[in-house]
């Protein structure tokens, strides 16, 4: 884990994109910049809060351990998103790990820096509430289909999800390399079953596997797996 100064990217970054513009040189001022290696931790579960983390460059991972030996991964942060901002209130310990599945640059702020700008800033204060609300909403949505959902039907969710937020690379992969055992940790299964579930949509011909490369070839028969709730 390198840190160094890089300049902030006002267009993308959580806060610098909510602050006025004349906190900016004030956040300039704070912050540093972190470099990860791929496969290295920003945080793990039961660290001490000391401030809050921004994706300038890259692609972490967010997860919570499931049992000693598994991990469920809540989210994928990208270039602008906010890390660690679970670990506000008074249990000042993060509750979740971030590790980056690619190198990467992270943008960190000390927390009283972090609350200083809050109070500054109403629109970063109000955004924050609404990110809140939203994850909570994903975080509920999760658990209920970690529950009632087939497991071909989360590995089909995980898929589209991939897809939509990530986009296609020119030949038409996901654009995000995924070994199959993070795969099965977003799906919320093992790295057995996430096997030969891709293969059986390959062999149906909803998908196209190259390595640890995935295309959607049928996005409406894919959908038709997963479950419709209210």
């Amino acid at each position: 884990m390198k840190k160094n100064k890089a300049i902030c990217d006002v267009n993308s970054c959580f806060m610098c994109k909510n602050c006025i513009n004349g906190w900016h040189h004030a956040i300039q001022y704070a912050k540093i910049n972190i470099k990860l290696k791929r496969g290295e931790k920003l945080f793990k579960e039961g660290d001490a809060v000391t401030g809050i983390y921004f994706v300038y460059q890259g692609n972490i991972k967010v997860s919570k351990q499931w049992d000693e030996e598994k991990e469920l991964i809540l989210r994928f942060a990208t270039n602008g998103a906010i890390l660690g901002h679970r670990g506000l209130g008074e249990n000042l310990t993060y509750p979740i790990s971030a590790t980056a599945i690619e190198d990467s640059i992270i943008c960190y702020v000390d927390m009283g820096f972090f609350e200083s700008t809050l109070r500054v800033n109403n629109e970063l204060t109000f955004q924050l509430v609404n990110f809140f609300a939203n994850e909570l909403r994903v975080s509920e949505r999760r658990m209920r289909d970690l529950a009632h959902m087939p497991v071909k039907g989360r590995v089909a969710d995980a898929l589209l999800k991939l897809h939509k937020q990530f986009g296609i690379t020119q030949e038409g992969f996901i654009n995000i390399r995924l070994s199959r055992q993070d795969l099965a940790s977003y799906a919320g299964t093992t790295y057995e079953t996430v096997f030969r579930v891709v293969n059986e949509l390959a062999t149906d011909g909803l998908v196209s596997v190259l390595g640890k490369s995935i295309t959607i070839t049928n996005h409406d028969a894919l959908a038709t797996l997963i479950p419709s709730t209210n």
